[in-house]
């Protein structure tokens, strides 16, 4: 809590810095505006009063509940959220899962044999280099414009399962690319240091079957730095996705943000900001969870 209380301070102070008036722009920018009728809007804003009973107000709000109303469209901000956020969870999961489920047994795989990690070294090289607009374009140049099986973009509800999931495919692999390479290569390197260690030599020494060592015991212990940098990454994910959501016009809390950002919407772009911090505190506790699991020293600690 007292991390979500920092960054909500820290973004309102910082949207405020910015320079920008939202009075002046929603007013008409310079096509007829009176200081009169930015006064008036600032007034109906809330922006004229001093900086320090605006922060109190939105302070008392927020632990209401309440994030505020938009500045652009009047309507609440929470709503606004509520309304994105399975998209954007649902982006993000199906990509961390793609991403988890490629890298995790192809790093292992690395780690086992000289001519697949020399593949794997290339082909992640190439997914970390490349940046995330430019394989969107590739994708959809490829994909949607070429052979014309996938939509370009756009966004289809459950209610039709065919197209939802051809609509989230394209997302989801550019989002995934340069993850399942980090994963790729923290497992490639977490599972090689594991298999020197002198207590696998004597489990194998002793009899025990080399797959059963790797499999119930290398790759377990490997699985403790991967987890971490999954964690930090999946909270990366949310920049990532501000660039896939605009290249796919996907509709999440991404192109929410942008949107407010260009509009000087500040309620807006506080609340997303707020709930993204709150997520990626929740993704923290979950892989703090996760370490329990696996080691059981941590549950002893």
């Amino acid at each position: 809590m007292a991390l979500v209380f920092v960054v909500l301070t820290v973004i309102f102070l910082a949207i405020h810095a910015v320079p920008g008036d939202p009075a002046y722009q929603l007013a008409g920018g310079d096509t007829g505006t009176t200081t009169e009728g930015i006064e008036r809007i600032r007034r109906e804003l809330g922006l004229d009063r001093p900086l320090h009973v605006q922060y109190g107000d939105y302070l008392a709000g927020f632990l209401q509940g309440d994030l505020g109303t938009s500045f652009v469209n009047g309507q609440p901000v929470l709503g606004s959220i509520l309304q994105r956020l399975p998209a954007t969870l649902e982006l993000i999961g199906w990509g961390g899962l793609l991403s988890v489920g490629i890298g995790l047994p192809l790093g292992a795989l690395a780690a086992r044999r000289r001519g697949v990690d020399v593949l794997m070294s290339l082909g992640t090289s190439l997914a970390l280099a490349v940046p995330v607009y430019v394989l969107g374009a590739l994708l959809v140049l490829v994909f949607a414009v070429t052979l014309r099986v996938l939509p370009a973009g756009g966004f289809a509800e459950w209610s039709q399962p065919a197209r939802h999931l051809q609509s989230l495919l394209l997302p989801v692999l550019t989002l995934s690319a340069a993850f399942g390479a980090i994963v790729a290569r923290m497992t490639r390197a977490s599972v090689a240091e594991t298999l020197d260690r002198d207590w696998v030599r004597t489990a194998v020494a002793l009899g025990v079957a080399p797959r059963t060592v790797f499999r119930r015991h290398v790759l377990r212990n490997s699985l403790m730095p991967v987890i971490t940098v999954v964690g930090l990454e999946v909270g990366t994910f949310l920049g990532s996705s501000v660039i896939i959501e605009r290249v796919f016009n996907y509709p999440g809390l991404s192109s929410l943000l942008v949107d407010g950002v260009t509009s000087r919407d500040y309620p807006v772009v506080q609340g997303v900001v707020i709930v993204v911090s709150v997520l990626f505190v929740l993704i923290n506790m979950l892989v703090e969870i996760c370490y329990g699991l696996l080691d059981p020293r941590v549950r002893l600690s």
